[in-house]
């Protein structure tokens, strides 16, 4: 079973069967959903469009994080795993799930491999953690086994241990953030390996932007795909949706499963926005059991596409993350989303590594500071980052040069799943 390729029609009759279902399953089950439905005096019966859904109010990660427990649609005893949310945009909030879940899970990420040319032929080293309850690393291991590939586990960092691993293994495929594909990249060229005559031949990006909004290669996909003579493919998921958006090899967006999901994209009103514009991915799961969202606001900032893809796939696709809702710096009167100055940063061969920090000042108002790792110590190295910063944001960020011991200490927190690249500390 793969993505749906059938006609518009076809997708509408599935989601719309499924959405009444959720509707009929929240108003039995869910604590949070009931009590939403009748203060708002919602009629689930009226519901009988994806079109309907704008008569019901939406829900927000606010409303996940204070009333967490209010979700759960089951008995404790019938949860089989929990999972959480890495707490990026505030306090992490737990995911239960149960065996069907966890079946669903595999299912997404079986079709996301597929749509990523995956075959039972690979072999993909996850350079990420399976464990500290998340979800993602989960759900590409489930992916993995029901393709019937080969599977490497040997989880994030020491660049060494995974090049020795490619030589010795041989895999086809890596799984790993982007910017620990640059610094996979740099040992090679430290210690004299030859990426290039390696077995690797393509990488699933996860947790980073490797694209621009039309689909060209940013900054940090440029680099590595300069270096080393890989497919980059791009993914889109979180963990309260359950459900991954994957590029094709036509590198144009991150593909729906409307079997799994309902995406709407959202103005400031709640009111859905056209293609090509950006709006605030909303979603409503479909044939989750311990935890489903019904019109829940992600806080993710996208544009979607809606012509058929060159692949044959004929829903629809969504955009790199434009930005976060929750995390849009006003800097000195200039609107600031961290992916934007993760790609002035990653431009820049002055700059080895960096953590963005924004806080607030005395009266309120953002502030932003850089934890640069610089690439000499010296004058005019300094010089030529603050001149390139002033050029490129019109303004003039606060910098803190530090060693690559203490920006790995801020990256890497002990709960950390995943490098920290924004901290955010504004009130």
């Amino acid at each position: 079973m793969e993505f749906i390729r059938d006609k518009a029609g076809d997708i509408e009759v599935i989601q719309e069967k499924k959405l009444k279902e959720l509707l009929v399953y929240l108003s039995k089950h869910s604590p949070f959903y009931k009590e939403l439905f009748s203060k708002h005096q919602v009629n689930i019966n009226e519901i009988k469009s994806v079109a309907d859904l704008s008569l019901i109010p939406v829900t927000t990660k606010d409303d996940l994080q204070r009333q967490n427990d209010d979700f759960l649609c089951i008995p404790a005893v019938d949860v089989i795993e929990y999972m959480s949310t890495s707490g990026t945009l505030g306090s992490p909030v737990t995911i239960a799930l149960t065996e069907n879940d966890l079946n669903r899970l595999a299912y997404n990420e079986y079709n996301s491999f597929l749509c990523a040319e995956g075959t039972k032929h690979d072999i993909y080293q996850l350079m990420l953690t399976l464990d500290r309850q998340f979800m993602a690393g989960i759900a590409y291991y489930s992916g993995i086994r029901k393709l019937g590939a080969g599977m490497v586990r040997l989880g994030p960092g020491v660049p060494a241990l995974q090049w020795e691993t490619i030589k010795r293994l041989k895999p086809t495929a890596i799984v790993a953030v982007p910017s620990f594909i640059l610094k996979l990249i740099q040992f090679a060229k430290e210690t004299g390996i030859d990426i290039n005559q390696t077995s690797v031949k393509k990488a699933i990006c996860i947790g980073e932007n490797i694209r621009n909004t039309d689909f060209s290669l940013n900054i940090l996909g440029k680099k590595i795909t300069e270096a080393w003579d890989i497919q980059l493919f791009s993914t889109y998921a979180s963990t309260e949706m359950q459900t991954a958006f994957t590029e094709c090899a036509q590198g144009k967006g991150g593909h729906y499963q409307p079997e799994l999901l309902i995406v709407e994209l959202l103005d400031e009103n709640n009111q859905p926005v056209a293609p090509y514009t950006p709006g605030e991915v909303t979603i409503t799961t479909l044939g989750v059991e311990g935890m489903p969202l019904l019109r829940y606001k992600t806080g993710d900032i996208c544009m979607f596409f809606d012509e058929p893809c060159e692949c044959g796939r004929t829903s629809l696709r969504l955009s790199s993350i434009i930005g976060r809702k929750k995390q849009m710096i006003k800097f000195k009167g200039t609107t600031l989303y961290p992916p934007a100055l993760f790609d002035l940063l990653n431009e820049r061969e002055e700059i080895l590594d960096f953590v963005i920090e924004v806080y607030s000042n005395e009266i309120g108002l953002d502030q932003v500071l850089l934890y640069l790792v610089p690439a000499e110590d010296n004058e005019e190295c300094d010089h030529r980052i603050r001149a390139y910063l002033q050029a490129r944001l019109r303004v003039s960020p606060h910098i803190k040069y530090v060693t690559v011991e203490e920006i790995q200490k801020i990256q890497f927190s002990e709960a950390s799943r995943k490098p920290i690249k924004f901290i955010d500390k504004r009130a």
